[in-house]
């Protein structure tokens, strides 16, 4: 769950703070978990909409863009298992550089399985604004991966 609220918030302090409000609050609506879920994935759906709110407390800027034509980024295929472990720091470390509308969306889609439906809701935009932000962040992460070597 930290690691939910880190690819979020973006600061390790914040995600700490995010997860101890998310436990309390889990806590103290203990008595509203359904078990429609797992425990689980109730508890990260608290944690996100804390991260969410702290992000909507810095008053992140969501820019909408109108045209969506991007190329496409062909897969890398990786042998060893050092390179990959090398790879994933540097992806780890260039998404630490993305600006944090940017940073959100790409957590929420690729590491927490959100589709941009859901994102929009959450996030309180059009869910074409979470695929744009979403693209141009692929866009920027590989530009700041290409520069690294």
């Amino acid at each position: 769950m930290l690691n939910v609220a880190f690819r979020i918030v973006g600061n390790f302090a914040d995600a700490e703070d995010v997860l101890q409000e998310s436990f309390s609050d889990a806590f103290s609506k203990l008595k509203d978990f359904r078990q429609e879920t797992t425990f689980g994935l109730w508890l990260k759906q608290i944690v996100v909409n804390r991260s969410i709110n702290l992000l909507r407390k810095r008053k992140v800027e969501w820019i909408e863009f109108e045209s969506s034509e991007f190329e496409h980024i062909p897969d890398e295929v990786i042998d060893n298992d050092d390179d990959l472990q090398y790879q994933v720091k540097l992806i780890k470390a260039a998404m630490t550089k993305l600006p944090e509308g940017y940073r959100v969306v790409l957590s929420l889609y690729l590491f927490e399985g959100y589709d941009h439906e859901e994102i929009g809701q959450i996030l309180n935009i059009a869910e074409n604004t979470s695929r744009t932000q979403f693209l141009r962040a692929k866009r920027k992460l590989q530009a700041l991966l290409i520069n690294k070597q």
